[in-house]
């Protein structure tokens, strides 16, 4: 890979397994290369697959298979824009029924820990709105929801 900034996403030894259902789930992603460990690391063996060069929605990464040291925390997350709610639960299914587990406000995580924000564009656009009263509408009815429901977002802006 040759981009100036790479996100570098340590996994426990399963980077290339998350890679590949990042590259299944998500529009414009791809597992780029599998590079194996070219002697013994504290957490694998010669041959092992240590890194994974993969790209995801376009933004370029790195999985390392660290081992058990370091764990994803919320402190950081992929921000996923979605159109519609059929991209929303698509997508929001996609993670959650395959090991990961759900959140509030939009966010859910992945089975190895990783933290999405599954987010309709109306919702962005809803707590942005130049209105301080339909914003305030819109971010209170999210602040109830798990995965986000369009439908809701759009009724509370209208009040």
């Amino acid at each position: 890979m040759t981009a100036k900034n790479t996100i570098c996403l340590w996994y426990d030894q399963d980077a290339e397994e998350a890679a590949r259902f990042y590259a299944k789930t998500f529009p414009g992603s791809r597992v780029v290369a599998v590079h194996p460990a070219p002697s013994d690391y504290p957490s694998g063996k010669q041959g092992d697959v240590i890194t994974v060069e993969f790209v995801v929605m376009g933004i370029p990464c790195v999985g390392l298979n660290g081992g058990p040291t370091f764990r994803h925390s919320e402190a950081f997350s992929f921000q996923v824009c979605t159109e519609d709610q059929d991209e929303t639960d698509r997508l929001w299914h996609a993670i959650v029924s395959n090991g990961g587990q759900e959140s509030q406000c939009g966010w859910c995580k992945d089975k190895w820990g990783v933290s999405w924000q599954i987010t309709p564009r109306v919702l962005l656009e809803a707590i942005a709105n130049p209105d301080p009263a339909a914003a305030k509408r819109a971010f209170a009815a999210m602040m109830d929801m798990g995965k986000i429901d369009v439908a809701r977002i759009e009724a509370a802006l209208r009040g």
